[in-house]
């Protein structure tokens, strides 16, 4: 039982089988070529694809990032211009001589001659004392 042995096949030395090696060495040579010729666009496609990828990943942030930034100053936009009009409404306000007259009793108790400021009390600290229990 034991492992059956292998004679040695002697090759034959005709043209034809010269011819058959090397056109054998030379279909070994071209795959090997382009095996390297594929690996090398596989690293080349690999590297513009991470280049890109990444460029998008970037982009991407960096946009996300913007459009916070633009809400952000949309809403920080629209209070000023809230403002504004405020200002604008009190320098109207300001030009009328009976609204500093108005302003003037009510804020620094100013009075015009002969008459007398009495400080009420507004409503809501009333109502406040009214419920304080005795």
């Amino acid at each position: 039982m034991g492992a059956k042995k292998r004679m040695p096949i002697a090759s034959l030395e005709t043209n034809f089988m010269k011819q058959q090696e090397v056109s054998m060495r030379r279909a070994a040579k071209r795959k090997k070529l382009l095996i390297r010729r594929l690996s090398v666009f596989l690293v080349l496609a690999l590297a513009l694809s991470y280049l890109t990828i990444s460029s998008y990943i970037s982009r991407t942030s960096l946009l996300e990032a913007k459009k916070e930034e633009k809400v952000r100053l949309e809403a920080t936009l629209a209070k000023l211009e809230k403002k504004q009009t405020m200002l604008e409404n009190e320098v109207i306000k300001l030009n009328d001589d009976e609204y500093i007259a108005k302003l003037a009793r009510s804020e620094y108790f100013l009075s015009d001659k002969g008459e007398i400021i009495f400080n009420i009390p507004e409503q809501k600290k009333k109502e406040e004392e009214d419920e304080v229990p005795y």
